[in-house]
């Protein structure tokens, strides 16, 4: 104990605002957190998913780092030479989103600004923002190495990104085309594949009727997006469906524009569906687009990059794509060309970022070649050489996703963001993609930037100076865990084990924990509309970092979905006042006590060897349980030692030594008391920091921080099964006595006579040398332990394994009820013997059951027997 702290008694209350910003400034002063303290230690590595600088965290920002400061936070006390790497991602969409939001309120577009006006506002916006996400998670108490704080935009990460790029685009992995792409016309960008939510609508299918040029007649079609009929330039058929056949080669006369169309073959057309005949749009759907390229159709494009129509869109030029709609169909049925409406309900993509319904577009980009790429990561995967998923069944979503993926769309019609490293010289035609910027005044650079996503692919290497061979990535990469939300196992997950590969050679990361998303207590999403989000500094606030902490590690399994429950908060905060409050009591009884007095060799009670036993086993499963990342049964076990073993038992069996006159006795429970604390905040510390370094600090302890100490381990000296016996005996006495004075209504001031009949010598030697606990505990004014007791007349009865139970209430005893309460308990116990006989008596489980476990069931079946037994022949007695 520091001399300071020894002198200072715990306030009655804890206060969670003094402690947390104390605490915070002391480990960081200290440094603390900082990698490459201890050289000859095992590295352990997380990356922290960059959060991005849009705006404030949320409560699914703080389970996801809560998570990983646990991990990091155990690992640093278990001798690891542990770095946690903090960072922000720049979010190219979602940042310039919100900051030409902001523009749009002060009347302002970034066009009027210019490029180079629009990203000093938007470093402006950043820099804001990364302060206040620091500011953040020193609230939630994360002890991240800020000496090694990265930014997706830093010069470091720029290099990575370029080399990259270059490496990738002269290996033929990047490529400039033409296709059929996902376009934002709100934010007017593209977006990749996995940026498009799609939502299901109630919407309509439009049967057309496009005449045939000689006049015979007409070919009906169905579309669900009538404004794009302006670009079709083709019917298309299978080639052997027989209602067809004689029309291929023939021309169409396209209503409205009146362009003259063929009718085409493909196999692409599934002749059982619809008519049989289908519209090809190659400029606006990504299927007519291949169908396009296979017979050299024209690819005309009939809107812009607002969705409004253009030139080609004839007499709706001009109009918003969905008025056109209304217009265009109207003008359709007016002529006979419309022929049916349909009621439909569809899928229609969405942008994730600004909630535009998106729109297939015919665009000139910028694509990684994905199929190599991923060959070499299902490879991996699938040679046993892969990452490790948690819970597993995500390795089955991972590996369907990448044995089906397309080539990524990574350009973006931006300005904040990685710009790409292509130069044009307009004159020439010539394309220059380099590392190094051009200064050639002919040469234009590409005005596009990258998906934020292809920087982040980076993040486990590049945050570590690579391309640099750098001291840290040498040291700490591959990283040991990744922890994310299962929400962006496509957008993140996967593009980082496609480039590490690709670029090291190696996994990112050896395991990936899945963890769910935080839904509201009725297990909706939460979101801005639904005015049901909760911020993490609010709760902070009410309830303490601790508090908080606890419940949404604790609330759910790996994978599952966490639903947020204020109620579930103040438990915890109960939780953390219990810990509190029995820390005191012990403190209260250690004065003058150091840690170099603490000695577990003395003549230890029943109560000292059964609590040193059940801390053993809590560090034995929740160590564990740690390494499986169970945290929700790492904090049931927490909990039920802290609150039901140490508080609500040990104690109080604690204070019979603390408050008697026997010294050795005392100083013994003294020992025991420090011990036991002392292992308990740093089972806890990963969990509640702050309260276990403010109680620690003022325990008997060695060192300067709890953030330091070493994790406790299993430690055989400290089994004691005997123990375990004899204080499962007194506590179910206990238990069972007070339950009869509850159903009596005899309060546990009030005196009570008791009557023991041990089942053995065993029970009576045990219940002999514990007297003191059963009359304290028991409430006795008398006590009674003996192997030939003969039965009492009208009194209460109990039978717990290994004994008898008698409280003569003379004068409060209703026979009539005591029958009935033992005949209920009878019907329990016959329904208990009942079970276990049937599940012996099946083959299938005794032939597959371990031995251990069939012989528990045996011992539960005769213990069963053994009460009903008793009980029967004391309802006998009753009603004599």
């Amino acid at each position: 104990m520091s001399d300071n702290q020894s002198k200072l008694s715990m306030p009655t209350t804890y206060d969670p605002k003094a402690a947390e910003q104390k605490w915070y400034e002391f480990w960081l002063k200290n440094n603390f957190f900082q990698a490459g303290k201890r050289p000859e230690a095992e590295p352990f590595t997380i990356v922290i998913p960059p959060p991005n600088v849009t705006g404030m965290l949320h409560i699914g920002h703080a389970l996801d780092f809560t998570l990983q400061d646990i991990i990091i936070r155990t690992k640093r006390m278990q001798g690891y030479d542990t770095l946690w790497l903090p960072g922000t991602d720049h979010a190219g969409i979602a940042t310039q989103t919100k900051v030409e939001q902001k523009l749009r309120e002060q009347g302002v577009s970034r066009h009027d600004l210019g490029r180079e006006k629009f990203l000093e506002q938007v470093w402006a916006w950043k820099d804001q923002y990364a302060n206040t996400i620091r500011e953040q998670w020193a609230k939630m108490g994360l002890s991240l190495d800020f000496s090694r704080e990265r930014f997706t935009l830093d010069e470091g990460l720029s290099k990575a990104v370029r080399e990259v790029f270059v490496r990738l685009y002269e290996k033929g992995l990047i490529y400039r085309g033409k296709k059929i792409i996902n376009w934002d016309p709100a934010a007017r960008t593209a977006l990749s594949d996995i940026e498009v939510i799609y939502k299901e609508l109630n919407g309509h299918l439009y049967h057309l009727r496009y005449p045939l040029k000689n006049g015979s007649g007409y070919i009906t079609v169905a579309t669900t997006r009538p404004e794009t009929m302006l670009g079709d330039t083709a019917v298309a058929v299978h080639p052997e469906d027989e209602r067809y056949k004689h029309l291929i080669g023939e021309m169409i006369v396209l209503p409205i524009v009146n362009r003259e169309i063929p009718i085409i073959a493909d196999e692409y057309v599934e002749k059982e569906f619809g008519s049989g005949a289908v519209k090809i749009t190659p400029a606006h759907d990504p299927n007519d687009f291949e169908v396009g390229e296979r017979h050299s159709l024209p690819q005309i494009i009939v809107m812009d990059e607002t969705g409004t129509m253009n030139d080609e869109a004839g007499p709706y030029k001009g109009l918003d794509r969905f008025e056109c709609r209304k217009q265009l169909v109207a003008d359709l049925q007016e002529q006979g060309v419309c022929v049916l409406i349909e009621d439909h309900v569809h899928q229609v993509g969405h942008s994730e970022r600004s909630g535009a319904v998106v729109e297939p577009y015919l665009s000139t980009q910028w694509f990684v070649k994905m199929k190599p790429l991923a060959e070499a990561a299902i490879a991996a995967q699938k040679s046993g050489k892969g990452v490790q998923f948690v819970p597993e069944r995500f390795e089955k979503t991972y590996l369907n996703w990448i044995e089906n993926v397309r080539d990524w769309c990574i350009s973006r019609q931006l300005w904040w963001g990685h710009r790409i490293p292509a130069w044009y010289n307009d004159e020439t035609g010539e394309m220059i993609v380099s590392r190094e910027d051009q200064t050639d005044p002919n040469l234009r650079q590409d005005s596009d930037v990258l998906d934020t996503w292809f920087s982040s692919a980076l993040w486990p290497f590049s945050t570590l100076g690579w391309p640099e061979q750098t001291d840290d990535l040498k040291r700490y990469y591959p990283t040991s865990v990744l922890v994310t939300g299962y929400d962006i196992i496509y957008f993140w997950v996967a593009r980082m084990i496609f480039t590490a590969l690709e670029f090291t050679e190696e996994m990112p990361f050896k395991d990936v924990l899945m963890h769910g998303l935080v839904r509201d207590k009725d297990g909706q999403k939460m979101s801005k509309s639904l005015g049901n989000g909760v911020d993490p500094l609010d709760v902070i606030e009410q309830y303490g970092a601790d508090a908080m902490r606890f419940m949404i590690s604790t609330g759910s399994t790996p994978g599952q979905d966490l639903r947020f429950r204020f109620e579930k908060v103040e438990q915890a905060r109960n939780f953390a006042n219990k810990i509190w409050n029995a820390s005191r009591f012990a403190l209260m009884n250690l004065e003058g006590f150091t840690y170099e007095d603490i000695d577990l060799s003395g003549n230890l009670s029943t109560a000292d060897r059964w609590i040193l036993h059940r801390l053993n086993e809590t560090v034995r499963d929740i160590t564990r349980l740690m390494d499986s990342y169970d945290f929700g049964e790492t904090g049931r076990l927490l909990y039920n030692f802290i609150w039901d073993d140490l508080c609500d038992w040990y104690i109080e069996f604690s204070k019979l030594s603390l408050y008697g006159e026997d010294a050795a006795a005392k100083k013994a429970t003294q020992s025991v008391l420090a011990y036991v604390l002392d292992r308990t905040q740093r089972l806890i510390h990963p969990f509640m920091p702050f309260i276990s370094e403010e109680i620690w600090q003022h325990l008997p302890h060695q060192g300067e921080t709890i953030t330091l100490a070493a994790w406790p381990v299993y430690d055989t000296a400290l089994e004691a099964p005997a123990a375990v016996k004899e204080m499962e005996l007194l506590m179910d006495m206990i238990r069972a006595i007070r339950n009869i004075r509850a159903e009596v209504n005899v309060p546990m001031s009030k005196k009570v006579e008791l009557l023991v009949k041990p089942s053995t010598e065993a029970e009576y030697a045990i219940l002999t040398s514990n007297e003191e606990f059963i009359k304290r505990f028991c409430g006795t004014s008398s006590l009674e332990i003996s192997l030939q007791m003969a039965t009492p007349e009208k009194a209460m009865s109990a039978i717990v394994t290994g004994a008898e139970l008698y409280l003569p209430l003379a004068g409060l005893l209703d026979i009539a009820q005591e029958v009935a309460r033992l005949e209920k308990e009878l019907e329990h116990l016959n329904k208990e013997v009942e079970r276990v006989e049937k599940k012996l008596a099946n083959e299938g489980f005794v032939a597959k059951a371990p031995a251990n476990v069939i012989e528990e069931e045996r011992n539960k079946m005769k213990d069963y027997a053994e009460k009903r037994d008793k009980v029967v022949q004391r309802i006998a007695e009753l009603r004599g």
